[in-house]
């Protein structure tokens, strides 16, 4: 444990010791701001209209808003992780720094896991921040609060899943920019193949969807809890975790 928490450290502070964590987070939060702002104008101007129609309907926040919010915030997402992810083993073997770690009296987990944590605890700073914006719907506004943690909850997990893919994209190779076009590249098919679903066969698209990551998360956005999405996340990690120690393993052999 004391082994990754030195990996854990060293990573994270080499995040928040460069201009990276500071532009991914403030870049972030500008883009969702936006959209939150739309949406929050939008929602104001037809509840204004209702309630010049003397409407009785009420409208659900939830619904008009929280949910299409968290909607957006996944698909940024996809274009986020690829700039957290690519220095992560990409930037130790162009410093030539990654033998050292491959010789130390560490395992390939501790270092994948240490990393992992790192990176995924940036994630966790950068979405959290959002949670902000969900305040001020509480404080002028009546939203329910179990769907919002659900959608949060689905967030974390996609999160997990495409942050391991994008650090074992990472230990491929010694390019920054390549990991990142390369983690971009699967992130989006991962995303897109869910509407190829459409164009297949019964069985095939059923195949597909399954494999589209943001198809897994509009349960979430929804508030609704279904496990076997929280089973595809945390396998879709598992695997990615263990296609980048296969790939650890194998620099340790060629180094």
């Amino acid at each position: 444990m004391r082994n990754i928490l030195s990996i854990f450290k060293r990573d994270l502070k080499g995040y928040f010791n460069s201009p990276i964590a500071y532009v991914v987070i403030g870049l972030f939060l500008i883009v969702t701001g936006i959209f939150f702002y739309l949406l929050l104008s939008s929602f104001l101007q037809y509840s204004y209209a209702a309630m010049m129609q003397r409407q009785g309907v009420p409208l659900n926040v939830n619904l008009m808003m929280i949910r299409p919010f968290l909607l957006n915030m996944s698909v940024i997402i996809l274009f986020m992780i690829p700039i957290i992810t690519m220095r992560s083993f990409s930037e130790e073997k162009k410093n030539g720094t990654i033998e050292l770690l491959l010789t130390a009296p560490l395992t390939n987990w501790q270092i994948i896991i240490g990393k992992f944590l790192a990176t995924y605890l940036l994630y966790l700073v950068m979405t959290g921040i959002t949670v902000l914006f969900m305040a001020l719907l509480f404080i002028w506004g009546d939203p329910e609060l179990a769907p919002i943690l659900i959608g949060y909850f689905g967030i974390l997990l996609m999160g997990a899943a495409l942050i391991a893919a994008g650090n074992f994209i990472s230990s491929l190779t010694e390019n920054q920019i390549v990991a990142a076009v390369g983690t971009f590249g699967l992130t989006m098919v991962l995303w897109i193949i869910g509407f190829a679903s459409d164009f297949a066969g019964k069985i095939v698209g059923a195949i597909l969807e399954y494999l589209s990551i943001v198809a897994h998360f509009e349960d979430f956005s929804k508030g609704v809890f279904d496990t076997s999405h929280l089973v595809f996340y945390l396998s879709m990690t598992f695997f990615m975790l263990f296609l980048t120690y296969q790939s650890v393993e194998s620099s340790k052999w060629r180094a």
